[in-house]
């Protein structure tokens, strides 16, 4: 049976760990804003970590890299507002000096502390803000919402959820609505578990899961430098420690593909100028790699995003992103199917009612399948079309 998504469940569901936050200013005020939080566990943890692959990282992947060398974190304080990005030696100090004082308030080694920053690029932190607000934080068993909210800049809305396998829950939250592309984005997800996982199978799986959730994922083709993904796991919940090959092994990970697929797919929907969620599908190809590029292709492919923004049913924008795609395709065994309805196949139109697909584009989701025709490997992703708003967010982002 598939694991189950609860949409209720947040980064506290998972036993043992805590949450808060406050609006500290680093934000434009705003009613019932929140811009800086602190996700921490009450027990030591497991850590396993992805970051951007930007070389213009932000000074909280270069501090988050050497604390989780040195140490095993187990909390970590985040912002919305300013990236401290492209900020220099002031920048590393400014994010040390976060992660000092939220340890000196929960009671921990300064290492023991990750960072995270998110917002404009280029601005220094407001650390008088920052201190002030870190020290007014009051850490909840449910305050895991608080974080999902606090961390967010043009998003819309919160994303978290949480999953259960055996006696244990993975929880997580995460942010992302523009800036988003394969491997990671200006996304930061933050996941914790209360079971008891190996540190070297934590770090595979996490690893995994996010080459086939977050990573394929785009909103416009933009990666950022300061995305992150974060999985804490306490064993709070007991039992013997989950290794590979372990029973509960197999179920950990399926749990936690099934949460970040989710998170994955709801940063989709919100993305920036988003009404529609487009699913990409990709089967009969040479490779997983073949199959994942082409997919990352479709979805910021600004032709097809915009057809399915219009419900245009303009099939010949799916065969021409392939067709320069450079992967291995069989144009004679290549099919097409947009929202479950074949539109192309042995190498010309199928027989189909333009009306009838162009209706079921008008949904909230546009399903967009290909089978290349020369393999079995596969891969599916998610993406958004591209609207008028999205310009518009976009060129008044700064100012």
């Amino acid at each position: 049976m598939a694991p189950i998504i609860d949409r209720t469940g947040t980064s506290t569901s998972a036993k043992g760990f805590r949450a808060g936050a406050v609006y500290s200013g680093i934000k434009t005020y705003g009613e019932g804003k929140l811009d800086l939080a602190i996700l921490a566990s009450d027990l030591p943890c497991t850590v396993a970590a992805t970051f951007t692959k930007n070389v213009l990282h932000s000074a909280s992947v270069d501090v988050n890299r050497a604390h989780l060398a040195k140490g095993r974190p187990r909390a970590v304080v985040v912002n919305a507002g300013c990236a401290n990005s492209s900020t220099g030696e002031r920048g590393l100090a400014d994010g040390e000096r976060m992660a000092a004082l939220t340890a000196a308030k929960l009671g921990l080694n300064t290492e023991d502390v990750l960072v995270c920053s998110t917002g404009v690029i280029g601005h220094f932190l407001p650390m008088e803000k920052v201190e002030r607000g870190i020290a007014g934080i009051q850490l909840r068993p449910d305050g895991g919402t608080d974080v999902a909210l606090a961390f967010m800049t043009t998003d819309t809305r919160p994303k978290y959820a949480s999953v259960k396998f055996g006696p244990y829950t993975v929880g997580g939250c995460c942010k992302g609505s523009g800036m988003i592309h394969p491997d990671m984005a200006t996304m930061l997800a933050f996941l914790t578990t209360d079971a008891p996982i190996d540190q070297r199978l934590l770090q595979e799986a996490l690893s995994s899961v996010v080459d086939r959730s977050f990573n394929l994922l785009s909103i416009d083709g933009d990666t950022s430098p300061s995305d992150t993904v974060l999985l804490f796991a306490n064993g709070a919940a007991g039992g013997a420690t989950i290794a590979a090959g372990s029973p509960l092994a197999g179920e950990f990970e399926q749990a936690l593909d099934a949460l970040c697929t989710h998170l994955a797919k709801e940063m989709a929907r919100d993305g920036e100028g988003a009404t529609k969620l487009m699913e990409v599908s990709v089967g009969g190809a040479a490779s997983v790699d073949d199959a994942r590029k082409l997919v990352r292709l479709m979805t910021t492919s600004y032709l097809l995003k915009s057809a399915v923004h219009g419900a245009d049913p303009n099939w010949g924008r799916v065969v021409a992103v392939a067709g320069r795609s450079g992967v291995a395709l069989s144009e004679e065994r290549c099919t097409v199917d947009i929202c479950g309805i074949r539109v192309f196949e042995n190498a010309q139109p199928a027989e189909f009612d333009p009306e009838k697909v162009a209706g079921a584009m008008r949904g909230d989701t546009v399903t967009i399948a290909v089978d290349l025709g020369v393999g079995s490997e596969a891969a599916t992703g998610w993406g958004c079309d591209l609207s008028a708003e999205y310009v518009s967010i976009n060129a008044d982002y700064h100012t």
